[in-house]
């Protein structure tokens, strides 16, 4: 095979769509015998959202949930007021998504995985990784039941604790975000509307939040604990936990879907990438749950990384391109533990910051901006949408190819529009396949050059 993928969480099935949809050989491996249960990474970012959209799961994304409700603040059985759960992002032709939507991560997964079976992908369930060797031309993992696993490239998806971090030796640094233990649950109750995000906060900082989860029946339990009480998974300790918060009796708490707990912390792998061992997700980087940002994070990890994997596995690219997955992609993931972590400290809001429309590579190695000091759209840049002679942009870019706007296409490799919305500024703009600008110029000069290094297009 092409490609091994350690992990069927939404980061390792992002990736397997995204490679199924090129062509590439790719298998994705999950310790577990089934996905995921839990809603634990519930929040789907605009930016993600576009994503999703290139991806053709979106509109099943949408129908599989819904928009936050307004958190209501709870005091001795009395509502204090309510407020948005987000600061609002103004809405405009170059962004036509701005709102987050809750979308259960169980529920993400299943969209995923369909449409990875639909492009004929594979999820191996029940095969756990343990050890990996490195070969020149390839990779080979042994899984818990003995099974060797060989392919060209590895990509470890596998979590906090990747297993496959660990034995390629790549260490993880971080810190705590917050010492107080967290249990976070999926239940079923009665007693409270399904209107209001209802958050129940104790004089000593701990409290309990339960949240209604869009397109289901469940609430999620979040709970930040006092002192060094320790978690209770049980159904039973759910409901005592509950009734010590709430208004709520023991009773009204009647199911326990999914329980886990946890004490928030950041980590950042020291390197994204081991030889022909790629690391992505949880297993590169560690966020706190507040603001959204792990899950989103972890998406556009894949979305990275899945273009570069096709260019240089068709042999159109070197394989030097996939040493910029770990520089954009590294310093994208440190900048959103600290916005992650500020939203868990409340130093930041949620809003403008956590949206990640506004996340780019203006540093990147990949971006060749040759105009002078140009006005709009950058090199870089995400690539906004917009609408050139009838068509809309993100319909155009839709696909694993390149784009090129403001010029005729060199090659029958890119889809090109005849100019950019003015929205761009002047020039033309080559759009890589992940939505960011790649090479912008006045001319097509330097052109061919670019697309050498990065298998943009081929002009044979």
């Amino acid at each position: 095979m092409d490609v091994l993928i350690v992990g069927a969480g939404p980061t390792g099935l992002t990736l397997g769509v995204d490679l199924a949809r090129r062509g590439v050989r790719a298998v994705v491996v999950e310790q577990a015998d089934a996905l995921f249960p839990g809603s634990r990474g519930k929040g789907i970012q605009p930016r993600t959202q576009e994503v999703f959209d290139d991806l053709g799961v979106l509109e099943a994304i949408r129908a599989a949930g819904g928009p936050y409700p307004p958190r209501v603040v709870w005091k001795d059985g009395e509502q204090l007021g309510e407020q948005p759960m987000f600061d609002p992002v103004e809405a405009e032709e170059g962004t036509p998504y701005t709102d987050p939507l809750m979308v259960t991560q169980w529920r993400t997964q299943e969209v995923l995985y369909a449409r990875l079976a639909e492009l004929g992908g594979q999820v191996v369930f029940g095969c756990g990784v343990r050890a990996v060797e490195q070969e020149t031309s390839g990779v080979s993992a042994r899984c818990a039941d003995g099974t060797v696993l060989v392919a060209r490239y590895l990509v470890a998806a596998d979590g906090g604790r990747s297993a496959v971090r660990r034995a390629v030796g790549v260490g993880m640094n971080g810190q705590t975000v917050d010492a107080a233990p967290f249990l976070v649950a999926d239940v079923r109750l009665r007693g409270l509307d399904r209107d209001h995000w209802h958050t129940f906060p104790a004089d000593d900082g701990s409290g309990v939040a339960l949240c209604p989860l869009a397109g289901t029946d469940d609430f999620q339990l979040q709970a930040r604990l006092a002192g060094h009480t320790e978690p209770d998974l049980t159904l039973n300790g759910v409901r005592e936990l509950v009734a010590a918060y709430t208004h709520l009796s023991r009773e009204d708490v009647t199911e326990l879907r999914w329980a886990s707990d946890f004490r928030p912390r950041t980590g950042l792998a020291d390197r994204f990438r081991a030889g022909r061992v790629l690391l992505a997700g949880d297993a590169a980087h560690v966020h706190s749950p507040a603001g959204g940002q792990g899950l989103n994070t972890s998406v556009q990890d894949a979305y990275n990384l899945g273009w570069k994997l096709g260019a240089v596995l068709r042999g159109d690219a070197p394989h030097t391109l996939l040493d910029t997955y770990e520089e954009e992609r590294r310093a994208n993931a440190a900048a959103m533990l600290d916005l992650s972590t500020g939203v868990h400290r409340g130093t930041v809001r949620r809003g403008q910051a956590t949206v990640q429309l506004g996340l780019g590579y203006r540093g990147s190695s990949l971006a060749e901006e040759t105009r002078t000091d140009p006005p709009g759209v950058r090199a870089g840049d995400r690539a906004p949408d917009g609408t050139v002679n009838g068509v809309r942009l993100f319909d155009a870019f839709r696909g694993p190819h390149w784009t090129l706007l403001g010029a005729p296409a060199p090659s029958p490799d890119l889809r090109a529009l005849p100019a950019a919305p003015d929205s761009y500024g002047p020039g033309v703009f080559l759009i890589r396949p992940d939505g960011y600008v790649g090479w912008a110029g006045d001319t097509t000069r330097g052109l061919a050059e670019y697309a050498a290094r990065t298998g943009a297009f081929t002009t044979s």
